[in-house]
């Protein structure tokens, strides 16, 4: 039964009906910049105790500042190649590409009627970005840039505290981080 006078009541979507576009955004949502400073926070940074914390954090850190991570990742390649100019040329054209399908993007990427998750197109982009790189004889500056990313990268996630980390419902959604309260008890 469906009241619509002008007080304003509508109907109430029922979870069945509600989940399933849930899911769809969840998987397919664009990547959150999360803020430089927030990134940088020197108080944050603290020496992890065991392996299984430092696992713990580069997951939590990589899947967190999944955005910062590749912009500085593309800022190490872009100067590797400051004495290519062929190469740099192509870097910005591939670069065009970031920047409308990865980083300035509002809605899901919709491809032939199918929703592009956005890991897909990271690696989609990553490869291009590779192999156009390589096809311009630039081999070597690609391996060296994608080792010291690695590294940079690895030393950022590893010593950078996952405590201040706020999820939406969308980001923990992506991570398998969801709610169980009000889930039913099991009995042993």
């Amino acid at each position: 039964m469906s009241i619509s006078s002008s007080s304003g009541y509508r109907n109430i979507p029922s979870p069945s009906t509600s989940a399933p576009q849930f899911n769809v955004r969840a998987q397919s949502s664009p990547a959150t910049r999360r803020p430089w400073r927030q990134f940088a926070d020197l108080s944050s940074f603290s020496r992890p105790y065991a392996a299984g914390e430092i696992t713990i954090r580069v997951k939590r850190n990589v899947s967190y500042f999944r955005v910062n991570y590749v912009m500085i990742a593309l800022f190490i390649l872009f100067v590797s190649l400051l004495w290519h100019p062929v190469s740099m040329i192509v870097f910005l054209i591939v670069f065009l590409g970031w920047f409308f399908l990865y980083f300035f993007r509002n809605a899901p990427l919709m491809i032939f009627n199918r929703t592009i998750g956005d890991r897909t197109v990271l690696i989609v982009l990553g490869l291009v970005t590779i192999v156009a790189l390589v096809l311009t004889h630039v081999w070597l500056n690609v391996v060296v840039s994608l080792a010291i990313v690695v590294v940079v990268v690895g030393l950022h996630a590893a010593f950078r505290g996952t405590e201040d980390h706020f999820l939406d419902e969308q980001d923990a959604a992506e991570d398998g981080l969801l709610s169980v309260v009000g889930s039913p008890m099991r009995r042993v």
